[in-house]
């Protein structure tokens, strides 16, 4: 049998999968500190607002429209408007997913073996989606000093005829950061010299530590075609609505081909159906109530770990701004994966190994901040104990 070779993934068991896999199996418990997913993270969703929506008898009736139903691209406006931001409901094309958002871009900008520049340390999930619609990733180093940095003379110097977008996540993912207005303006006028497009995914938005600094893309000017995708994934604690967005701006030209583009390719797959649709704007309006729960928790569990690490020497958290995840420096005695496996192994803690984000050597752990009280401090203490010189 003849398979593509874009899907020719190694997928044998990995040995961390292996041993969290085995650490389950013998019944001896498992204290997750890579929990992401907000609806088994113990927060409380109010079932009945949630679910009355989805039965709009409108939805009923099939009348689809390529870049979504108008009503809830104005709720995607308020939206906007609540950061600060005047978009156009003509400036927005519903998705499911903010994946399926990235590959609408890919099929938009590339031909096959084109490239678009990422941010490293990043979300894995991007070399999926490139590899699916054959676009080449080429990634572009951050640096930490006393906080993330762009150098904006390497990411220049990775450019080359091929290139075709800039894409980053604001916040970052995992390292909680947001890309700086210096920075921005850095990264604009870089793709207005080589006629690059942005590509700005700020499902994080709503959860910076500090409010001042979750400044979204969406606010002008646009110097640069740029495309800032989100959804409700993260915005309202419901990965499983499948509701999601792009939001086009930039000079008028490239606006309006680019939207004309979309409009074909979203037309191609009709993919966003009409309950949740008709659902959006409830959802959208009503997403405080568990942001709040979100970052309440968040909050707590940057304290614990500073609190827990304040103790010792021989761990330390990086600092973040913003988002749901924490990055540990561990002693790089063994490599990160071998960390993690030793860690499920004899404490039943499972951690990312920071590989699994691009983060650079050894020396590296990701956590959740979702994760339960409970468990987050059963994890770090395990961690702590791990090494030499903890009190």
């Amino acid at each position: 049998m003849h398979f593509s070779a874009r899907t020719n993934w190694e997928t044998t068991e990995t040995d961390l999968a292996r041993a969290l896999r085995e650490r389950k199996e013998s019944g001896q418990p498992v204290y997750d500190l890579t929990a992401s997913n907000p609806t088994h993270c113990g927060f409380t969703y109010d079932e009945a607002s949630i679910l009355a929506p989805l039965a709009a008898k409108e939805a009923l009736i099939y009348d689809p429209n390529p870049q979504g139903m108008l009503l809830a691209r104005e709720a995607v406006c308020t939206y906007y408007r609540d950061h600060g931001a005047v978009v156009a409901p003509a400036q927005i094309v519903l998705t499911t997913s903010t994946s399926e958002a990235y590959s609408y871009l890919f099929r938009l900008l590339c031909d096959p073996g084109d490239e678009v520049l990422i941010a490293q340390p990043s979300y894995p999930l991007f070399d999926f989606l490139a590899a699916l619609d054959d676009v080449k990733l080429t990634p572009y180093a951050l640096f930490y000093d006393h906080g993330w940095h762009l150098d904006i003379e390497a990411l220049r110097q990775r450019i080359t005829p091929r290139t075709r977008a800039i894409a980053l996540v604001h916040p970052n993912n995992p390292t909680g950061h947001f890309t700086k207005a210096h920075e921005r303006a850095q990264l604009e006028a870089l793709c207005v010299e080589h006629n690059l497009v942005l590509i700005v995914d700020e499902v994080f938005l709503d959860y910076a530590f500090d409010p001042a600094h979750a400044q979204s893309f969406a606010t002008g000017p646009h110097p640069a075609l740029t495309f800032v995708l989100s959804g409700l994934s993260k915005i309202a604690g419901l990965p499983q609505m499948k509701a999601a967005w792009i939001s086009v701006f930039g000079p008028a030209e490239a606006l309006k081909q680019s939207l004309a583009r979309l409009e074909v390719i979203a037309d191609t797959f009709l993919s966003m159906n009409a309950p949740i649709q008709h659902a959006l704007p409830h959802w959208l309006a009503h997403r405080h109530a568990i942001q709040q729960q979100i970052r309440q928790r968040t909050a707590a569990s940057v304290a614990m770990l500073d609190e827990l690490l304040a103790q010792q020497t021989m761990v330390t958290r990086l600092e973040v701004e913003a988002g749901w995840y924490a990055i540990l420096r561990i002693p790089a005695i063994r490599r990160d994966e071998e960390t993690a496996i030793k860690l499920i192994r004899e404490s039943g803690v499972s951690t990312h190994p920071g590989y699994f984000f691009g983060l650079p050597g050894d020396g590296w752990l990701v956590v959740s901040l979702l994760t339960p009280k409970t468990d987050l401090k059963t994890g770090l203490m395990a961690i702590i104990r791990a090494y030499p010189g903890h009190n």
